[in-house]
C-alpha cells in the first residue's frame, strides 16, 4: 500500500463526475485494504461506466490508478464479480 498517490481525473469532468470516479476507487482501494460490500462496488463500477464509457479510457485510467495506487481496477472488478459471497476482499483467508 502506497501513501499520498494521486488519482488520474479528466479535469473536463464536472464535480459531480469526479466524485463518482473517486468513489470508485476508493471502493477499489477499500477491496484491496478491508473488503467490499458486492453490490456497493458493483454499483459505484456502473455509476463509475456512466462517466467513463469508453473501454479504452476505462484501461487507461486503470493503469494510471495501478501506476500511482499498485492496486488494480481491473483484478478487483474481475475478483468481485466472480465472487458469490457479499462481502469480498483481496486478501485470501
Amino acid at each position: 500500500m502506497k501513501e499520498n498517490y494521486t488519482y488520474p481525473l479528466d479535469l473536463n469532468w464536472s464535480t459531480a463526475e469526479m466524485t463518482e470516479v473517486l468513489s470508485f476507487f476508493s471502493q477499489v482501494e477499500k477491496f484491496y485494504e478491508s473488503k467490499v460490500e458486492k453490490e456497493v462496488f458493483l454499483t459505484a463500477y456502473a455509476t463509475f461506466k456512466k462517466v467513463v464509457p469508453s473501454k479504452m479510457q476505462e484501461k487507461q485510467l486503470g493503469r494510471d490508478f495501478e501506476a500511482s495506487s499498485g492496486y488494480s481496477l481491473y483484478r478487483a472488478l474481475k475478483e468481485v464479480q466472480a465472487s458469490e459471497k457479499r462481502f469480498v476482499s483481496a486478501q485470501k483467508a
